[in-house]
Parts: structure tokens; C-alpha cells; sequence
């Protein structure tokens, strides 16, 4: 059925329910799994003196915690049999990072986690779940 399986995580707990749902997908299904991380660009500005961290101090410590929430969620997948792939990406959108993400490494289904976020709080703080959604032209399989 599903021959390639993107999960992407935060490192959150309901993440950790999406990545295991993922893991038992894509071992019933014999596919492969494909975990990503979405890292934050560095937060530019005008007054470049008045930034608390240098840059490459800022990216170092991205990609520290990406890769752990990246080798968490391999570990858990090779650990059921999985054949895993770990990935961590910079985008200021992580919904269209996901999907490039999706569509590069040739995936047929998304599987990620919803925060169950509603009424004003959804709206004034967006969903990257609800983005990918309404943009992705795959299979989206949520998990709350």
C-alpha cells in the first residue's frame, strides 16, 4: 500500500504518538520511513550588534536538537524493524518544508501530529498540520 512514509517531528510528545503510528504503519505496510526535523533560520535584524548569539553558534544548536529529535524517532523505527531515513531541513515555513520534503524523497503518505488547537488560539496561532492539509496533494494522516 504506502511504499515511503514522512513523519515529521518537534520533539513534542504528540509528535512521539505521530512517529509511532508511522512506525507501525510503515512496518505492517513493509515501506520505508522518512523522519524530519524543521530547523529555524536564524532570526536576522537591523541592529546585527545587538543579537544574544552569534550565527553559527545559533545554527549549531539547531541542528543538536533537530538531530536528536531526528535519531529519537529513527531509533524507535529501526528498533521495530523499520527501514529509516533521518533528515533535518531550514525553512521559515516547516509546512512547505514538509511537503518539498514529501514530494523529494518520493513519499506517498504524511503522518503528523495535531496539537487539537481551536477557535481563536488556532486561528491566531495557525497550523503547520492545517497547512499541510489544505496544500498537500498526498495522503495526510493525522494523529491526536
Amino acid at each position: 500500500m504506502y511504499k515511503r512514509i514522512l513523519v515529521p517531528t518537534d520533539g513534542s510528545d504528540i509528535t512521539a504518538k505521530a512517529v509511532a503510528s508511522a512506525v507501525d504503519i510503515a512496518r505492517l505496510c513493509g515501506a520505508e520511513l522518512y523522519v524530519l526535523a524543521v530547523k529555524e533560520p536564524f532570526p536576522y535584524s537591523a541592529i546585527s550588534e545587538m543579537q544574544p548569539v552569534p550565527p553559527q553558534e545559533f545554527f549549531d544548536a539547531q541542528e543538536r536538537v533537530a538531530s536528536a529529535r531526528v535519531k529519537t524517532a529513527t531509533d524507535a523505527g529501526t528498533a521495530a524493524g523499520v527501514t529509516c531515513h533521518g533528515h533535518t531541513v531550514e525553512a521559515l515555513h516547516p509546512w512547505e518544508a514538509i511537503l518539498d520534503h514529501a514530494k523529494t524523497q518520493g513519499c506517498d503518505l504524511v503522518v503528523m501530529a495535531s496539537h487539537g488547537r481551536r477557535g481563536v488560539s488556532a486561528l491566531l496561532l495557525g497550523s503547520e498540520t492545517q497547512k499541510v492539509l489544505t496544500h498537500s496533494t498526498l495522503p495526510v494522516l493525522v494523529v491526536r
